[in-house]
C-alpha cells in the first residue's frame, strides 16, 4: 500500500524512530499506527538481543540532587560509541532516567529498570533507544545517597560523576569542592575507620609479601607493613588525602576551615573509564 510522507512523519514523532524504520513499520502494519508502534518496539528488542554481547564502554554519567540537596542519585546510561553518547536524544534519555531515579529513589538497579517511564518502563525505553540507534544501550550503574546535605560534580566529559553527603549543611561551593576531590582522586572510603577490613587485609598481605621478598628480617615485617598501610590510608581515604586544590593541607583540614563540626558521611562515585 502507499504510505504517505505525513504518516511516516507522524509515526516518527510518536516513536522517535528513523524515517525508514517508520515507513517499513507502516508498510508491514498496513497503515495501522498502533501495530506500527509495536513493530518498532519489537525491532528495538531484536536489535538489543543481537547486540547483547557488545560492551557499552561509552555513555553518560549523571549526578542529580533534589531541590533541598538531601537526596541524590548517580546513574550511567551506556552505549557503544562516543558518537552516539553525544546525541541529544541519548543525553535526554540519560537525564530522564536520572530524574526518574531521583523521584522514586529505588533501592536497586533492578527496581529502577522496572519504574514507569513515559508510556513504558525504564528498561523498555532503553531497549527502544537501542532499536533507534542500532547500538547496545544499557544502564550499568545506579546508586543513591541521602544525607542532611549533599554536593555533586559531573566531570566535563560526562563520563565521571560524584555525589557526597555531609552530616550538616555547608556552603554549596565547599560541597562541590569535596565532590571534585572525590571525582579526581577516587578515594576508597571516607576515612580509615570506614575502610573495610577486607581491603586492609588485602593490602597488608601484599605489603608483607613485598617486604619478605626484599629480604627484611621477619621481626620487622609487621612494623614495616603497618607503615605502608598508613601511607595507603593517606593516599586512598578521603579525609587523609591531600586537598588537591591547595596541595598543602588534607581534606579533613580543609573542611575544618569551612566548618569545624562538619563531617563527610558517605559518597557515590562512578566512572565509565574505571
Amino acid at each position: 500500500m502507499e504510505i504517505k510522507a505525513a504518516d511516516v512523519a507522524k509515526l516518527r514523532k510518536m516513536t522517535g524512530a528513523g524515517m525508514m524504520d517508520c515507513k517499513n513499520a507502516l508498510v508491514e502494519s498496513k497503515g495501522d499506527f498502533e501495530r506500527a508502534q509495536e513493530i518498532i518496539r519489537e525491532k528495538g528488542k531484536l536489535v538489543a538481543a543481537k547486540r547483547a554481547d557488545r560492551d557499552t564502554t561509552e555513555g553518560a554519567v549523571v549526578a542529580l540532587l533534589n531541590d533541598d540537596k538531601t537526596q541524590g542519585v548517580v546513574v550511567c546510561l551506556g552505549c557503544e560509541t562516543d558518537f552516539v553518547s553525544k546525541n541529544p536524544e541519548f543525553q535526554e534519555l540519560a537525564m530522564g532516567i536520572a530524574r526518574t531515579a531521583l523521584e522514586h529513589m529505588p533501592d536497586s538497579l533492578e527496581e529502577l529498570m522496572a519504574l514507569p517511564y513515559e508510556d513504558a518502563t525504564v528498561e523498555e525505553a532503553v531497549t527502544r533507544q537501542t532499536g533507534k540507534s542500532g547500538e547496545k544501550h544499557a544502564v550499568p550503574y545506579y546508586n543513591k545517597l541521602e544525607a542532611p546535605y549533599l554536593g555533586s560534580y559531573i566531570h566535563m566529559n560526562n563520563k565521571l560523576a560524584t555525589i557526597v553527603g555531609f552530616d550538616k549543611p555547608i556552603a554549596e561551593e565547599a560541597a562541590k569542592e569535596i565532590a571534585m576531590q572525590i571525582t579526581a582522586m577516587a578515594p576508597i572510603s571516607v576515612n580509615r575507620d570506614s575502610c573495610s577490613q577486607e581491603v586492609i587485609d588485602r593490602e597488608m598481605n601484599i605489603y608483607r609479601e613485598q617486604i619478605r621478598q626484599e629480604g627484611k628480617p621477619e621481626n620487622l615485617v609487621e612494623k614495616i607493613a603497618m607503615g605502608k598501610l598508613n601511607r595507603f590510608f593517606k593516599e586512598s581515604t578521603l579525609e587523609d588525602q591531600v586537598f588537591v586544590k591547595d596541595g598543602k593541607i588534607s581534606v579533613k583540614e580543609y573542611l575544618k576551615t569551612v566548618d569545624p563540626q562538619v563531617k563527610v558521611i558517605d559518597f557515590r562515585r562512578y566512572s565509565l573509564n574505571d
